[in-house]
Order: structure tokens, then sequence, then C-alpha cells
């Protein structure tokens, strides 16, 4: 999948219906994430991010750019903006904003907004070692594909909730992160009636 038809599949029908996990709740702690995609070789990829191992909060794990809205920020899409020039070095006026997913709610006390972002222009990695550790990129049609997205059922203090995990070579995409490519993937789906 390129650019246009990205956009086109993107803007074709409205966002997906809230689902549980989107619905506003005041306690939890905001934060934004960029959904980069650039284009490499006519086709679109995702760019993720690994965390550190040092780190006290999800250390090791798969992620958007992202982080904490700031009180200094206007609003979400300009702090997943400011995180991903900080984490990896991708500056704000080389991204074109397509839109932003309803927040996505974690059980770790997050509600986070997924902001979708066209990268205009390759550029050269720059990682902030305390909060990245590696950074790559995942072709979109290996996440389009829906054998490659699985859920789970887990407990957790006498509750249960649906985990997603996409693994990808070497590597394990799980949580929140797989739970929004999973949104982004099923929004992205044209309906039969469409076709």
């Amino acid at each position: 999948m390129d650019q246009a038809e990205f956009k086109l599949r993107f803007n074709l029908h409205p966002l997906a219906s809230l689902d549980p996990a989107a619905f506003p709740h005041p306690s939890l702690r905001k934060a934004a994430v960029l959904i980069p995609l650039l284009e490499i070789a006519g086709e679109l990829h995702i760019i993720l991010t690994q965390r550190p191992q040092h780190l006290r909060a999800h250390p090791g794990q798969i992620s958007f750019p992202g982080g904490k809205i700031e009180p200094t920020d206007a609003d979400a899409v300009m702090a997943a903006l400011r995180e991903a020039e900080e984490e990896i070095g991708l500056r704000c006026d080389n991204v074109d904003v397509i839109g932003t997913f309803p927040a996505h709610n974690t059980f770790t006390g997050f509600e986070i907004t997924p902001v979708i972002g066209m990268v205009k222009t390759p550029f050269e990695f720059k990682l902030d070692p305390g909060e990245v550790a590696d950074c790559f990129t995942v072709p979109l049609h290996f996440f389009m594909g829906r054998e490659n997205r699985h859920r789970k059922q887990f407990l957790r203090h006498g509750r249960y909730y649906c985990v997603h995990f996409i693994p990808y070579e070497q590597r394990f995409i799980w949580g929140a992160t797989a739970a929004i490519i999973d949104h982004l993937c099923r929004h992205l789906t044209i309906p039969e009636d469409l076709i």
C-alpha cells in the first residue's frame, strides 16, 4: 500500500466505533503516540521503537514514538510530534498529520491518543538512548494480514482483559502498541459493500 491508497482508505469511512478501551477516564494519565508511516520503494512501513531495558515502565517493549502529554503541549498531536522528534529525530515539519484515533485506555493507567502521520522525506534515525534502544520499520502489508494479528484474554486482579500481540521476525509486539496497530488495520480494511 502506498501513500495515496492509504489516504483513500483512511478517509473512506468514519473512524471505527469506539470500543470499551476508548472511553475517556479522568483518572488516567494522558499520553500520545505517533504512528509514523514511511514510504520505502513504493510501500508504506510503520516506524517502531524498542524501549531500553533500564526503564522502570515497560522495559524492552516495542512501542510507537510518544509519551506523556506535557502542560506545554497544545494538544495530543503536538505531544506526539514533540516526542517523536526527541526520541528518534523525526522533525515535526517532516510529518504530514493525517488524523487521530479515539484514545486507547490501558489497564496500566494510561489514556493514549494515537496520531497518524505520513513521513514526508526519509530521515536518519537519531535515537535518544535514555528512551529508545532500537528503531526499525515493518511493512504495513504485514500488519494488514489478519493472520498476523492475534489476541487473547488474560485474567488480572479478577478481571479479564483482551491483550493483542503480533510476532514479527525476532520481535514480539504486544499490548497497547499491537492493539493500536490492529485498530489501524481494521480501519483501513475496505468494507465488502464498498468494493
